[in-house]
């Protein structure tokens, strides 16, 4: 039985441990809006931008999944501790998850395919089956380049200790309305932001290449995960950089590593070919009589 089988795919199996904190963190969520604070509210955007466009945008997916630039080692490694404040568990057991999903898109076998529901999809796929965010064992069949790094192992394994440190730290410096809103309001918003990536961009939007999945480009999804809701773009050409491929696809993340190109800091960008954009939006059956 593979990994993504036996996780992903055994709802016999409740995941307690998941779904215990799932619970917990959506119930003080909600408990923020009872402690409204304002600074507690810009700083939870800013986190929100660090940990979904900075730690999964730019780390744990166009660099650490798709290696669609490069970029010095210790920035890799502050990409990735960012990765971890989004609860979406340690670089190793993302970077397995997303490539398995990019193998087996939309067909047996996707951890997370709205074929098999919609809240599926969304949510539910990560409250059953085997836990394996500490497996390093088990999943570097599917990121053995992250999975040889000590580094990544050892962030696999503590994925909670920088969230568990930043909390308690606002709540000891800052008090209990920055620990609510910075913590568990950013983090359950920017958790079913990414989730909507999973759900909603296979289910509604636009289409501009064909693909063998069902990959949507959703705008409002973008916004809320500053440009992976291209998803369809995305996945016609999981190399590139850049996922809003015309002017009006706002990309915030491809708009960052062009800044960080720009002044030397990132390089080896990589940008789908003129000739590959066209083949890629014809028809599937006209590329294969072709």
């Amino acid at each position: 039985m593979t990994v993504s089988e036996r996780t992903f795919n055994n709802r016999k199996k409740v995941n307690w441990v998941t779904l215990i904190a799932m619970a917990i963190f959506h119930v003080l969520a909600v408990m923020a809006f009872f402690y409204v604070d304002w600074g507690a509210i810009a700083l939870a955007a800013a986190l929100h931008w660090l940990a979904i466009g900075w730690g999964i945008g730019l780390g744990y997916h166009r660099l650490h999944t798709h290696r669609s630039y490069s970029a010095p080692k210790w920035f890799e490694y502050f990409l990735a501790v960012c990765g971890t404040l989004t609860l979406e568990g340690g670089p190793i057991f993302w970077v397995a998850v997303h490539r398995i999903h990019h193998q087996k898109s939309d067909q047996e076998g996707d951890p997370h395919t709205p074929r098999d529901g919609r809240w599926w999809a969304h949510m539910l796929w990560t409250l059953f089956g085997e836990s394996l965010h500490s497996n390093t064992k088990a999943l570097e069949k599917y990121a053995p380049d992250l999975a040889k790094d000590p580094f990544y192992r050892a962030l696999n394994k503590w994925h909670w200790v920088p969230l568990t440190a930043l909390g308690l730290s606002l709540w000891a410096f800052c008090g209990l309305p920055y620990l609510l809103w910075c913590v568990f309001f950013r983090v359950v918003f920017g958790l079913h932001a990414t989730w909507l990536v999973n759900s909603a961009t296979h289910l509604w939007g636009s289409r501009r290449f064909h693909t063998h999945d069902d990959s949507r480009n959703s705008w409002w999804v973008a916004l809320l995960t500053f440009g992976e809701g291209w998803h369809n773009n995305h996945h016609a050409h999981p190399a590139s950089a850049r996922h809003g491929m015309a002017w009006y696809e706002v990309d915030v993340t491809w708009m960052t590593i062009r800044l960080l190109q720009a002044v030397g800091f990132v390089s080896n960008v990589k940008l789908p070919a003129k000739a590959q954009l066209e083949f890629m939006q014809q028809p599937i059956a006209e590329r294969r009589a072709a």
